[in-house]
């Protein structure tokens, strides 16, 4: 040990710009799940990196205890994610870890979101009480869920379905499930495959019980953006972070995650609007597609683009374009 204390290095040698850092992030168990996962790529790059986690309370998570429905509306100014960026901003944190799909389209002022991981598998799923999936649903089966996006798609894709609201996390939706007379939910298969729940074949065993899993195409479910997406936020001036956090970005996703928020940005419009938007990497080239639904319409008006793979924010504006005939 040197007089300046122990030897600081990355795995391939470098020294880190930071002796310790902390995340923060939601205290459901996904959002956990999550900050594990980047704390193990931190520690995995940064091998003697002190790493913590905060646990931070949001407006969300108080509105699914208290199992109120806050209006959603309050999704545009970051309900599940404006505390965290306030911790950040006070340097209480150092890392906002989130679910991308979480963030508001314009973001607080002062942080940006500075490196993603890899993109999870984009999908929904129906998660049901028996087999056969949507095609076994009759006239007037339940299904519930709290998205309003995928709320449009099912009476554009099932008209015969009654939909009933749904809250709370993952757990907390799958031992709704069990408990009302539905008969199925729609989630997120990101979400379930971080908290361990395999699909595989196409059933999921949770408490005891089992539920049946349809993995829904998104050329008709098209995700919300940013969907399977986990985003570090840092303050916009903390060039330590940033640095820390460099060797574990995924450029492709950051660049796909751009221009999904980009495309919400132009169309005003946040986490909580009935929208689909999905960016995808193909022989080197960006494809960008969305959906907008509206009142009065069962169907979406959608379209899709394609271009340079770093061009995010000019195919976000064509493909609005597009969409809107002009």
């Amino acid at each position: 040990m040197s007089a300046e204390g122990p030897s600081m290095k990355s795995s391939d040698g470098h020294r880190p710009p930071l002796q310790k850092t902390v995340l923060g992030t939601r205290g459901s168990e996904l959002a956990r799940t999550q900050a594990r996962m980047v704390a193990d790529r931190l520690h995995a790059q940064w091998e003697d990196v002190t790493i913590e986690t905060n646990i931070i309370r949001t407006m969300g998570d108080e509105s699914d205890r208290k199992t109120k429905s806050l209006d959603r509306r309050a999704g545009r100014k970051g309900l599940f994610t404006a505390a965290i960026e306030r911790a950040l901003l006070a340097h209480e944190v150092d890392l906002g870890v989130h679910s991308a799909k979480d963030l508001p389209s314009e973001l607080s002022r002062g942080v940006e979101i500075a490196a993603v991981l890899p993109r999870g598998l984009v999908n929904d799923v129906l998660v049901a009480k028996r087999a056969g999936g949507f095609a076994a649903l009759g006239e007037g089966a339940t299904i519930a869920t709290g998205s309003v996006r995928r709320k449009h798609q099912i009476n554009w894709q099932y008209p015969h379905l009654e939909i009933v609201d749904l809250r709370g996390n993952v757990p907390t939706r799958l031992r709704k499930l069990a408990e009302n007379n539905w008969d199925a939910i729609v989630l997120a298969r990101a979400g379930l495959e971080r908290l361990g729940l395999s699909l595989a074949p196409s059933e999921i065993n949770f408490d005891g019980g089992k539920f049946f899993v349809e993995v829904l195409s998104h050329e008709i479910f098209l995700p919300a953006g940013g969907q399977g997406i986990i985003a570090l936020q840092i303050r916009s001036d903390d060039e330590s972070s940033r640095e820390i956090i460099d060797p574990i970005n995924d450029r492709d996703t950051l660049l796909c995650l751009r221009a999904e928020r980009e495309f919400l940005r132009l169309l005003q419009c946040d986490c909580q609007s009935p929208v689909g938007v999905l960016a995808e990497m193909e022989n080197g080239k960006m494809k960008l597609r969305a959906q907008i639904f509206e009142d009065g319409s069962a169907s979406p008006r959608e379209g899709e683009v394609e271009g340079a793979r770093d061009d995010g924010d000019h195919l976000a504006a064509q493909l609005l374009k597009e969409i809107n005939g002009e």
